[in-house]
């Protein structure tokens, strides 16, 4: 069965992307492409709806997969539309506070909603063995992360870094905002056992660098997931907007769900 898609932010460089992946997949078809009105004359001459608000297109795209790679406040913006029609929606945004994914949580109630902090598959395998690792090497070994990003990204640490701090929080019977330290100057001390460092760089047009290191007596341990491409994240969001096809409203959906 062929997924109908809407693109939110068709015109930037993930809208861009995804676009052009489904484009050449046979199992999806562009229902509609929508941005600002400053960034439609980027998407000219496309053969499907093109539009500056999804209000305009969603009454003609019934069911249609919605993307959305753009910011916190357009993406909650986009599922509070979608609460009014029921089309499923799939959000990769990052930079979202607590407040923005609890509310989306409460609109998933309403609709069926996807959100990710990463879409790719190694990212989210991650996600699953860092605990373990965590736990068997024990509390003897520091846990710091670098994370390196292209120098137009606007949020930092990036969502991935939080998500893999999160899990390691976790695995340690730590909350992340309790030991979370982004930022060291000057004569600070030496370094507190529950602590979990999360520094960002940016720079060029690096798509995405995570390495976390546990630091521990008499050896280092590096995991490290680089991004090549801007497809790894394009490709995990068509595949949910697919898996979303026939979803219920009820609780947010993610990428472990899929797996």
């Amino acid at each position: 069965m062929t997924t109908q898609l809407i693109i939110m932010g068709a015109g930037g460089r993930m809208g861009q992307t995804i676009a052009r992946l489904a484009k050449e997949d046979p199992a999806y078809q562009l229902a509609a492409l929508v941005d600002r009105p400053d960034c439609l004359d980027r998407l000219r001459g496309e053969t499907c709806l093109v539009a500056d608000s999804l209000d305009a297109v969603l009454p003609r795209c019934p069911g249609a997969s919605i993307i959305d790679f753009t910011a916190p406040a357009v993406s909650l913006n986009t599922a509070r539309t979608a609460c009014r029609t029921g089309n499923p929606v799939v959000i990769g945004t990052t930079g979202l506070d607590d407040a923005q994914k609890a509310e989306l949580a409460e609109l998933a109630r309403k609709t069926p909603l996807f959100w990710s902090s990463n879409m790719s598959v190694g990212v989210n395998v991650l996600l699953k063995i860092l605990p373990e690792l965590t736990r068997a090497l024990g509390e003897k070994y520091d846990i710091e992360m670098m994370e390196v990003h292209h120098n137009r990204k606007k949020d930092a640490p990036s969502g991935t870094a939080l998500s893999l701090g999160e899990c390691l929080a976790e695995a340690r019977g730590w909350k992340l905002s309790d030991v979370r330290c982004s930022a060291r100057d000057g004569i600070i001390g030496e370094r507190p056992k529950a602590q979990i460092g999360i520094q960002a760089l940016r720079g060029g047009d690096v798509v995405g660098i995570h390495t976390v290191y546990f630091f521990g007596p008499g050896e280092r341990i590096e995991v490290t997931h680089q991004a090549h491409s801007r497809d790894t994240f394009a490709q995990g969001a068509l595949r949910a907007a697919a898996w979303m096809q026939g979803r219920t409203a009820g609780r947010l959906y993610g990428m472990q769900d899929i797996f």
